[in-house]
């Protein structure tokens, strides 16, 4: 199921670890820009085995953020 939450939702989530917080950031995006807690997985690399190192039991919050 997808759903767009706000910031202090994800903020809430991430404090009480119950979801993760994915960005698929370019490596030199995520070292300028990334959120605290967020784990990079670039979008670009993105497959099967990078995936797979995900807690397939807690909900994901996967957030991108586009500088053009």
């Amino acid at each position: 199921m997808l759903r767009q939450i706000d910031i202090d939702e994800v903020r809430r989530l991430v404090d009480e670890e119950a979801a993760q917080l994915v960005e698929v950031l370019s490596e030199p995006s995520f070292e300028a820009l990334h959120l605290p807690g967020a784990i990079n997985l670039p979008l670009r690399h993105l497959d099967e085995a990078r995936a797979s190192t995900l807690d397939a039991s807690l909900p994901i919050i996967v957030y991108c953020y586009d500088l053009q």
